[in-house]
């Protein structure tokens, strides 16, 4: 299939997102960053959310190049405490009150399961679900208070959905992520809050961890794809403003799949097995 439209091409008017905040958590990097420069370049006053320094000044580079306003706030995503302090900082620095929540952050390396330590299921398990729920709360109880509306955006995966070889403590808890966007897409509803979320499929960006950019082989990646491509980032910042956006007011607890087609992949003769410790021949 065709590329899509380029980088800087709007897919919502100009302005649909004046005068409202959006925290994007894990925002100075990879697809978050992307994401952050989308909800920019419409109007939206970003608040890039991360525990390093050096990513808040990246993603907010980002939003600037691109003509927009953006922030950077120390946010650690697994203590409430921390997420709470982030948003005051935000809506502070930014002088208009956060709406919109992007859940982005994220922890992940391949690893089989036998050799996963617990303290590795922990730091996934913690940045992906439970900083997912603490920040959706923290969203939750300042939209309540001053009685607006609001929307989260949760990035899941398509191996949420499916599993995945190497990826048991991702999967898990996106897994986790997609209950909970259903979860609470139905009980906060009736607090003018929608929550849904987005699967992607093969993103490739600089930001990639270093197993996972190993594990590609970016010289048969397109073919690799059912519409023979893999996806650009500004895509999945497409997918993000657009849910969280007055044109999709009717639509909360869908998760969407961007990928291509490729989570609903079946070969006629499917190929042999290969073990994942032999597509992960270093791990341990």
């Amino acid at each position: 299939m065709a590329a899509p439209p380029p980088v800087g091409t709007r897919m919502l008017p100009a302005g649909t997102y004046d005068g409202l905040g959006v925290l994007v958590t894990g925002g100075g990097t990879g697809l978050g960053k992307a994401i952050a420069v989308e909800f920019a370049r419409l109007g939206a006053a970003v608040a890039v959310a991360s525990r390093s320094a050096q990513h808040r000044e990246a993603g907010v580079a980002a939003i600037s190049d691109a003509g927009g306003q953006g922030v950077g706030v120390e946010v650690d995503v697994r203590e409430p405490e921390s997420i709470a302090a982030g948003f005051d900082a935000a809506e502070s620095e930014l002088g208009v009150n956060i709406a919109v929540l992007v859940n982005n952050a994220a922890a992940n390396f391949p690893v089989p399961a036998t050799d996963l330590s617990p303290n590795g299921w922990r730091a996934v398990e913690r940045i992906v679900l439970d900083g997912t729920f603490f920040c959706s709360q923290e969203l939750h109880r300042r939209v309540t208070a001053r009685g607006g509306e609001g929307a989260i955006v949760n990035i899941a995966t398509t191996a949420a959905l499916t599993g995945g070889p190497g990826m048991a403590h991702s999967a898990a808890a996106k897994a986790g992520v997609v209950a909970l966007t259903k979860t609470l897409a139905v009980e906060w509803a009736v607090d003018g809050i929608r929550v849904n979320a987005i699967a992607p499929g093969l993103f490739p960006h600089d930001d990639l961890p270093a197993a996972i950019q190993a594990a590609r082989d970016p010289s048969v990646d397109d073919a690799r794809q059912p519409v023979g491509r893999v996806g650009q980032p500004h895509e999945l910042g497409w997918a993000a403003t657009w849910l969280a956006s007055s044109y999709a007011s009717f639509v909360t607890g869908h998760v969407l799949v961007v990928d291509g087609g490729n989570w609903l992949r079946r070969d006629f003769a499917m190929p042999p097995v290969t073990p994942i410790r032999e597509q992960l021949p270093r791990s341990r």
